[in-house]
């Protein structure tokens, strides 16, 4: 199927990727707004339409300038839904959040840390001297690996999701990629409540002269186990369709309250 007219929207379109951040699910309506072309040119029934756009507005957050990289691959599924029956639609999220945070880590280092540092630091240097090449320099320097990347990016993750998707469906390999990435998905969350998330109590008991701290007894038998157990509370009523507002507001009475009475 030619897809070309398609892909040039969907590079386009992931320009504002972020244009409608949140932080319930971050890029997802960026991420669904730059697959619309695709889903429009695959999926002829409005009911098939409209369940892709809700299958993309799932959380999704990776840096931009990696973002074509994974739309590449995710039209490519999405192609290979429309073409085989026994397709899992779910390997089609799989996927997204088995890659979004390791490309995160790779786009971050190389376009944050790396390509902005190296082009501010040449763009400064000449505009102190009162040049306008400063300013120009620092665009050029930034942007010009930031489209080289989009374009690459798109094109060849649409070819790898082609040339793979059809091997993958016939040998097995889709179910081994999914319980990969289910794998990599949670390894992840596990890794940023351990890290991002900090939660410890104060209290503490004197018996006989000797001071007992249940923090450092609960840190002794499992790490970490109050944000652990904290998550999981989240995740429950998030199942259990509460909003994320009423979620953010009870969080922060809660956290005000036991910070108040002395037990957080």
């Amino acid at each position: 199927m030619n897809n070309k007219k398609e892909l040039k929207s969907v590079f386009w379109r992931s320009f504002p990727l972020q244009g409608g951040f949140n932080y319930e699910r971050m890029q997802n309506i960026g991420f669904c707004y730059a697959m619309i072309p695709i889903i429009k040119k695959l999926y002829t029934t409005k009911e098939d339409q409209s369940k892709a756009l809700k299958r993309h507005l799932e959380i999704f957050n990776t840096t931009p300038a990696v973002s074509p990289i994974i739309l590449g691959i995710t039209a490519a599924m999405e192609e290979e839904n429309t073409k085989s029956k026994n397709f899992d639609e779910n390997s089609i999220n799989a996927v997204k959040a088995s890659l979004m945070a390791p490309l995160a880590g790779i786009g971050d280092s190389l376009f944050w840390g790396t390509f902005r540092v190296i082009a501010a630091g040449i763009g400064v240097s000449i505009a102190k001297q009162g040049s306008i090449l400063g300013p120009l320099l620092f665009v050029l320097l930034y942007n010009v690996p930031n489209f080289i990347v989009r374009i690459g990016g798109l094109k060849y993750g649409y070819q790898l999701g082609i040339q793979s998707l059809d091997k993958f469906q016939k040998n097995g390999m889709m179910d081994k990629i999914m319980s990969i990435a289910t794998i990599i998905g949670l390894s992840v969350v596990g890794g940023m409540i351990a890290t991002m998330l900090t939660i410890e109590t104060p209290l503490k008991w004197t018996i006989s002269g000797s001071s007992i701290e249940i923090q450092k007894i609960l840190n002794e038998i499992f790490p970490n186990l109050l944000p652990l157990l904290f998550t999981f509370l989240v995740y429950k009523l998030i199942q259990r369709k509460v909003s994320i507002t009423w979620i953010t507001i009870g969080i922060v009475v809660f956290g005000i309250a036991a910070h108040v009475i002395g037990i957080l």
